[in-house]
């Protein structure tokens, strides 16, 4: 056995003798614990210097929590073996429709509490660990939870510069805070040890999701190690699948699930639930949650079994409680004007109240002395800490060298007066508790709370949109003394937010929600930098409640981001952002479904204690103090038809599905309310997109024609962005090309250039007005289209014969042209030469006239019900008018031919077909008309 001494944090081993046997161990580890100073004086002849002694003997002065302790480490038994032939343990557990494999004892044998769960192909290993040294006494348990997904596990490596994991992601994040909330109700008071749960995924098989693991595996490791925690807990998911709910669903299961929700609990009661869903009802969400804890109380019996065959015993007596007359103390000195501050109704005055009220008390049981009702004064060097212990022992006189009983005199020492009757932390720790006890007295037995509300009473709202006029969508929402202004930017996919997972796949979000929580909208002094696990936790509540409204990428092809930053708080920030958010998104003009709202819920639980008649008392949007001296936390968003999101969290040992359900439906009064009130905003939402945001266009080509548009290295796509201005242009392999751009005219030139590009040209195709762009000794190369050009030989320039090209042409010159042949490679070759006048004098050329008097023909009005196609040919004869009104391909091949969708700079693009949108009777418009994305702008 060896025994671990800490000394202010350090370790010093010391090699203690073997117990000859149990029952002189059992002794001899009773004095150990009681006396350490004494032990290491018995064991050790290094400690009895008169310097370490007085070491020995002043720490235990100080403060009672931070005496010299001993850790053993002892045998337990048959069920552990040494290091090299460790026992293992494991058990198969029923989750659904599966088993998962609970493992401990074959690694991280060092830590308190180790164990792997698997599940399919998914390995989650988690580790508990304490610290040997109390830390100083909180009303905050000290635990620390970290998890992490290896790339590893999914045989990747990080994407980043220095190829390993780096700071936790905000999935990771949300995972720690899943494994966190549900243990922390868990965990005994007065336990001040720092305890560290450790999380990794060593394997990910893609299928089986690993956050339901960590959190049974977090469970199972507090178990089994010494931790004093009360119960066993165990984690699951529900998902909800052609109206079946399902318990640990896969990763495609979830695909087509309605519900996303977790629920951790003991084998009794709910400690945490949280999930999202599509406007789901609240008694399916009570079914699910009831299905959920079936599952976990089946999980945490099995652990029971396996913590009786391996667990370690509990570290009960460290546990460190503050005396119990305290608490009397405490009421006596400060009882009337508690019930005095708890009825100032703002929060700033009444935490100033509460602040001196508990200086005062501070100051009286930590140095004056406390009068008690019979007015005795107890003096400071007289009353001691309960529970501590003065290591100084009375000294041993011995007389004359002599040893014999009689001749032992007892010496008194001077103790030196203390000067705490209390200590400070206890007073601190007991005075919370006891305004928590008078405000929840007063909650119960009055029927009012500190600002004068009833349990059901919503406080005052008031919402305000447009405030920034830049920004594309913002709100101030105010709901009593909580305050978020909400801002929302909408733009192009650049601004989407990209997600590394362990699926080697690059998942993109176009709709995000940051939450931020300054320090000054409590009025306090704090750490301004990367945001926390609480801002990052309340950010994705706000946002999965608001993205069951939000439309299509079809519908509205932007990437939004809303940010939500709280400039007050008392009471349910993340709820705020969720009614300003849903407001901001109607003034930036995105099309949401409807309109929804969060609220609070609180809880009461044992109200006999203060007064009631036991029933749980559920309290309506609650406020800052209600939520800290009270039981429950639960947040819940939506509308009339149903929840979209919700989160709650207990204090006590949790609850039962009859509350839950009381919860629920008072919930939704509120939400009612709340949705009336937001529809009172002043200035009310614009509706509409604002002249800051950015322009985007969706069209669609085909697919084989995006590498067009790219270019060689993506050279083109640069190009049309610098000439024309646009912000950015996104291709995809389906066809779709989205344009971004701050003017709409940038945006029209893009689409034109686009569409010359995608365009689809055939044999005998008759462009007109073109440029030429380049001269050749075989010819000229003329633009039919921005960017597409095609190869006029010289043979077909002219009629007549000509030597060089240079002759009758230069560059810049317009022409018209004919289509006449596409070679295999896509390559085209033009005539002027077939739409010149026949060379015969006794017949005309019927297309050169034709080509004329289409000069001079005014445009037709276009029908506004089908702007997508143009028709400009010549204008036929009577005969032939009559016989094209029923079909295009009735025109002669000589006559003119149908002006397509496609652009063209200054020129036209002649279609041989007719588009079906199109009217039978062709148009006519003039060379200076512009045609862009099929639509005419003259």
């Amino acid at each position: 056995m060896l025994a671990n001494l800490s000394f202010n944090g350090r370790q010093y081993p010391l090699p203690l003798p073997p117990p000859p046997s149990s029952s002189h161990f059992s002794r001899h580890r009773i004095s150990l614990l009681s006396s350490p100073a004494l032990y290491l004086h018995s064991i050790n002849p290094l400690l009895r210097s008169p310097r370490l002694s007085l070491f020995l003997s002043s720490r235990g002065r100080t403060r009672s929590y931070n005496q010299f302790n001993v850790r053993a480490l002892t045998d337990t038994g048959g069920s552990q073996s040494t290091s090299e032939g460790a026992q293992t343990y494991s058990v198969k557990i029923p989750v659904g429709n599966r088993h998962i494999l609970v493992e401990t004892g074959h690694i991280g044998r060092q830590a308190s509490g180790a164990v792997t769960v698997t599940d399919g192909e998914t390995i989650v290993y988690t580790t508990v660990c304490l610290a040997d040294v109390p830390s100083e006494p909180s009303d905050f348990f000290p635990l620390y939870v970290n998890y992490q997904e290896r790339f590893s596990a999914a045989g990747r490596t990080s994407g980043g510069f220095f190829k390993r994991e780096g700071r936790a992601k905000d999935h990771e994040v949300l995972i720690c805070r899943l494994i966190d909330r549900p243990l922390r109700p868990t965990m005994q008071k007065g336990f001040y040890h720092e305890t560290q749960i450790l999380s990794w995924v060593l394997s990910y098989d893609g299928l089986h999701s690993p956050d339901s693991l960590a959190v049974t595996a977090a469970g199972i490791a507090v178990a089994l190690s010494e931790l004093p925690n009360s119960k066993a807990i165990a984690g699951v998911r529900v998902g909800l699948v052609d109206d079946k709910f399902i318990v640990n669903p896969t990763t495609k299961e979830m695909e087509d699930s309605k519900l996303d929700l977790f629920l951790a609990g003991t084998e009794s009661a709910i400690l945490m639930i949280e999930g999202y869903c599509d406007f789901l009802s609240e008694e399916k969400l009570l079914q699910a949650v009831e299905v959920g804890q079936d599952a976990v109380r089946a999980i945490c019996n099995e652990v029971a079994t396996l913590v009786k065959k391996c667990g370690k015993p509990k570290m009960l007596d460290a546990i460190k409680l503050p005396p119990p007359e305290l608490y009397k103390n405490v009421e006596e000195i400060a009882g009337d004007e508690l019930v005095k501050v708890l009825q100032i109704k703002n929060k700033m005055p009444r935490r100033k109240a509460l602040s001196l009220l508990e200086e005062k008390v501070l100051c009286i049981l930590t140095e004056e002395g406390y009068v008690s009702k019979t007015g005795a004064v107890v003096p400071a060097d007289i009353m001691i800490l309960d529970g501590y212990e003065d290591e100084d022992e009375d000294e041993e006189v011995v007389v004359d060298g002599e040893v014999d009983e009689g001749d032992i005199h007892i010496k008194p020492v001077s103790r030196k007066s203390t000067p705490l009757l209390y200590s400070e932390v206890d007073v601190k720790l007991v005075f919370k508790e006891v305004t928590s006890k008078y405000l929840r007295k007063r909650i119960v037995e009055g029927g009012k709370r500190s600002d004068g509300r009833s349990p059901t009473e919503i406080r005052l709202i008031n919402s305000k949109c447009g405030l920034l006029p830049r920004a594309h969508g913002s709100t101030l929402f105010t709901r009593g003394e909580t305050q978020a202004l909400a801002v929302v930017t909408v733009g192009d996919n650049k601004m989407a937010q990209r997600i590394d997972n362990l699926v080697d796949e690059e998942e993109m979000k176009r709709f995000y929600l940051q939450y931020s929580f300054p320090p000054s909208c409590v009025g306090e002094v704090g750490r301004m930098g990367a945001p926390s696990r609480r801002e990052i936790g309340h950010g994705m509540l706000a946002e999965r409640a608001l993205e069951p409204i939000l439309p299509s990428e079809d519908q509205f092809p932007y990437s939004i981001r809303v940010e939500s930053t709280i400039t007050e708080s008392n009471g349910s920030s993340s709820m705020a952002s969720v009614c300003g958010g849903c407001l901001a998104l109607r003034d930036a003009g995105v099309p949401i479904k409807s309109s929804i709202a969060g609220i609070a819920m609180g809880m009461v639980l044992d109200t006999k204690e203060v007064g009631g008649d036991g029933t749980p008392l559920i309290l309506s949007d609650i406020t800052g103090s209600e939520d800290a001296s009270g039981d429950m936390d639960f947040k819940v968003a939506g509308n009339d038809d149903g929840i979209t999101a919700f989160q709650m969290d207990i204090k006590v040992g949790g609850i039962t599905l009859p509350i839950m359900e009381q919860a629920l439906l008072q919930a939704k009064d509120g939400r009612k309310h709340i949705l009336a009130e937001m529809s009172k905003c002043s200035p009310p939402p614009s509706e509409r997109l604002s002249k800051y945001a950015p322009l985007i266009h969706v069209m669609k080509v085909k697919p084989e024609k995006v590498n067009l548009i790219i270019g060689a290295g993506g050279k083109k796509v640069r190009s049309i962005i610098e000439d024309t201005g646009v912000d950015y242009i996104d291709t995809r392999d389906d066809g779709t090309v989205k344009i971004t751009a701050r003017d709409l005219s940038s945006l029209e030139k893009s689409k034109a250039i686009i569409n010359s590009l995608t365009m689809v040209p055939s044999v005998g195709d008759i462009y007109r007005n073109c440029e030429i762009k380049t001269i050749a000794a075989y010819g000229a190369f003329v633009e039919i289209a921005p960017g597409r050009e095609g190869l006029c030989h010289i043979s077909e320039l002219s009629s007549d014969w000509l030597a060089k090209t240079e002759d009758a042409f230069k560059v810049g010159d317009r022409v018209d042209v004919k289509l006449i042949e596409i070679n295999e490679k896509g390559q085209l070759r033009l005539s002027r030469k077939a739409l010149l006048p026949d060379p015969s004098p006794d017949q005309p050329n019927e297309d050169q006239s034709n080509l004329t008097k289409d000069v001079d023909a005014s445009p037709k009005a276009l029908d506004k019900s089908k702007p997508k196609r143009i028709l400009s040919t010549t204008k036929p004869t009577e005969e032939k008018k009559a016989k094209n009104q029923s079909t295009d391909e009735n025109l002669t091949e000589k006559s003119g031919k149908r002006l397509g969708g496609s652009a063209a700079k200054d020129g036209t693009y002649v279609n041989k077909e007719r588009s079906k949108s199109s009217s039978s009777k062709p148009f006519i418009r003039k060379k200076e008309s512009t045609l862009v994305n099929g639509e005419a702008k003259f």
